[in-house]
């Protein structure tokens, strides 16, 4: 393991996805995987009439780093928008192909030096991938 890569903080927020256990009663679901590794992420959301995140859970299964992205996620996504999340993501994106800073996601630069580990940039991106497939979800009901 790489010490710069798997940080002490990387590993702190990985043990962290369990503050954020699986809700079965949560309204809106998704399943992401990120094919290139395999990760995978099941993610329970509510949310309010306006379309904002009320709660998060969800069951991760990947390497540190993705379950790192998932715990920032879902710390962070209360009070957003899926146009907020989807913002979030695109610069994640942009961040990671060399066009844009890190990402203004709350505790992302913790992740700064995944920037050089292309083979893992999916399975940060998969919480992402995942909360978005829930709102869109969510609208294409409401």
């Amino acid at each position: 393991m790489s010490a710069p890569l798997y940080s002490r903080d990387i590993l702190s927020l990985a043990v962290a996805t369990s503050d954020h256990l699986p809700n079965p009663e949560a309204r809106h679901h998704a399943t992401a995987r990120a094919p290139l590794c395999g990760s995978r992420i099941i993610v329970d959301i509510d949310a309010d009439d306006a379309g904002r995140v009320t709660g998060v859970g969800m069951h991760v299964e990947a390497c540190a780093l993705g379950q790192a992205a998932a715990t920032l996620l879902a710390r962070h996504a209360p009070g957003r928008s899926l146009a907020d999340i989807r913002a979030a993501r695109a610069a994640i994106a942009a961040w990671f192909g060399g066009t844009g800073d890190v990402p203004l996601w709350p505790g992302f630069d913790l992740l700064a030096a995944a920037r050089d580990y292309p083979a893992r940039h999916g399975a940060i991106l998969l919480p992402f991938d995942a909360a978005i497939a829930a709102l869109e979800a969510r609208e294409a009901v409401a």
